[in-house]
Parts: structure tokens; sequence; C-alpha cells
């Protein structure tokens, strides 16, 4: 059993939402996370990178427009999602120490408004995406299939993370559409690259849950990996990297691209070789720096816009 002293909080402490909100509304602000901004850059980043990887490959900055968009649409759909999955996971959320205390579970909002705040989401979320080409808001639509899914892969495999891979970083394929009304392999590749991202940030982070989980009866990649997680990380981050270059090899990227690349390749490798399966704050410490990882591709792409006298790296 989980001693009171060891649990860990939902959010940090001294959160904005704790310190700075009025108090009718941090409810509402914490069943949409926005108490916890690391997700919304994990969704955004994606996105981004997608913008910036199409904008390299005509030799341009990212389109700025398109980087606001998408990071109103990030933090409207990972808002969305996080009430989406309160509501279906809500009597799970009940029996963790850590998410016991969250909005619908602890009795401050309903399941009723709840709902209500997932569909006003999606429709600022929908006024967004129609501003976008056909392709793009065709790829917004089907990303909702991958959401709906999500709560509900933890019952069924060991692997909900690699869903939320998928879904996490759609914004990826998203975000190449919305700036040059197609798709190609280089998108494909990056959109690959970042489940295996996802799917070793989300392992590191179900650390934090591994005996309540275990318990509840919940499945995860934490769980089914045990004392090897560490290794199963690095595994995945390896395969991300890897999947990293390639859609920048594709997509002709210039050799700028390269030194910013392997910083990311280090974070990453660095965030295994840290993990510790029995320390859950500091589980929690890596997964919310890989904001930074994510930022630093992200400015790998960019700066692979320069192409030298060369073609690509």
């Amino acid at each position: 059993m989980t001693a009171p002293s060891d649990i860990l909080p939902d959010a940090a402490p001294t959160n904005w939402v704790d310190r700075h909100a009025p108090a009718p509304l941090r409810p509402w602000l914490k069943l949409g996370r926005f108490d916890r901004p690391a997700g919304i850059w994990l969704l955004m980043l994606p996105g981004w990178q997608g913008i910036a990887l199409a904008g390299a490959m005509k030799g341009e900055g990212p389109n700025l427009l398109l980087l606001a968009e998408v990071f109103a649409g990030a933090a409207l759909m990972r808002a969305a999602g996080c009430a989406y999955n309160d509501i279906v996971d809500r009597d799970f959320d009940a029996q963790v120490a850590r998410t016991a205390g969250r909005p619908i579970p602890s009795g401050q909002i309903s399941v009723k408004q709840a709902w209500a705040f997932v569909a006003a989401c999606c429709l600022v979320s929908l006024g967004i995406l129609l501003t976008m080409p056909l392709i793009a808001i065709g790829l917004g639509a089907g990303s909702l299939a991958l959401v709906a899914a999500y709560p509900f892969m933890k019952r069924i495999t060991w692997w909900p993370q690699a869903w939320l891979g998928l879904t996490f970083n759609w914004g990826a394929l998203l975000g190449f559409a919305a700036a040059t009304g197609g798709l190609g392999w280089p998108a494909v590749l990056l959109y690959a690259g970042g489940v295996f991202w996802t799917l070793g940030y989300d392992t590191i982070y179900a650390v934090q849950d591994l005996e309540d989980d275990a318990l509840a009866g919940v499945k995860s990649s934490a769980l089914r990996l045990g004392s090897a997680a560490p290794q199963g990380v690095l595994g995945f981050y390896v395969i991300a990297f890897v999947l990293a270059l390639a859609a920048a090899w594709v997509g002709g990227l210039g050799p700028l691209f390269l030194p910013l690349a392997a910083a990311y390749g280090v974070h990453l490798s660095r965030q295994a070789a840290r993990l510790d399966v029995t320390d859950g704050a500091g589980a929690l410490k890596l997964f919310k720096s890989n904001t930074t990882a994510g930022a630093v591709l992200f400015a790998a792409l960019i700066c692979g816009l320069w192409k030298g006298p060369g073609v690509g790296f």
C-alpha cells in the first residue's frame, strides 16, 4: 500500500491554476489539465515539427500562422481528450492515489458537465481546423477515432502507450499537410519516429503508477517491462532517433539539421540511463523533460532548411 507521504500529486503544488486561477474555474482548468502544461507541449510539438519539416523541404521557415493555430488546437484538443479520458476512467481514477482528486472522481464536476466541456473544446477546435486545406481537415477528423479508443487500450493491451503515440503524434501528419496541402514519406517517417518517442516517454510516465495500476487491473508498458523498463525505453528512443534522421534524409534537409538532431538523441539516451523504476518522482521529472527534447528536434528541423552547396546531408 502506498503511504500518504509517497503519493505523487497529479500536478505540482505550485502550479499556476492553484496559485492564480479563480476558485470556481479551477476544477474546469484541471479537467482540461491546464495545470499540467507539459501535455500541451507534447501534443503540439509533433504538429510544429511537421510544419517545420514542410518548410525546410521548401527552404523556408515554418509558417507562423500555422504554428499559432496548431498551438491553440493542441491546447483545446488535449483538454477535450483529457476530459473524455477522465469520463471513461472515472472508476479507475478513484482507485489510484495520484488521480483520485481529479474533478470527476472527486465529485467537483459531473459527468454531464464534463461532456459539455468536451463538446465546447471540440467545436472551437473545429473552427480552427476548417481554416486549413481539405486534407488537413480530413486528418483532423480521422484523429477522433484514435482519441476515442485510447482510454480503452489499457483494458485490452499491455501497450496503451503505443496507442497514445499513434494519437499524440498525428499532428506531425496534420501539420505537414496543412503546410503543403499533401503528405509524403518524410511526414510519415517523422510521425513513426514520434510514435516511438511517445512510447518511450509515456512508459517513463507510467512508472509513477506501477503499484496502483497493478492493484486496479490496469495494463501499461511499464508493468509489462518491469525492471527492464530502462532498456525498453532506450530501444524505443533509438528507433525514434533513427526515424527522425530518416525523415530529414528523405526530405532532403541540409547539414545544419545534424548537430541539434544529435542533441535530441543524447537527451533521449540520458533519460533512459537515468530511469529508475522505484523512483516515481524522478520518472515524472524525466517525462517532463521531453518538452525540451521535442523542442530540440523542432529546432533541428528548422535549421535543416539551410542546404548549403550540396543537396541534403
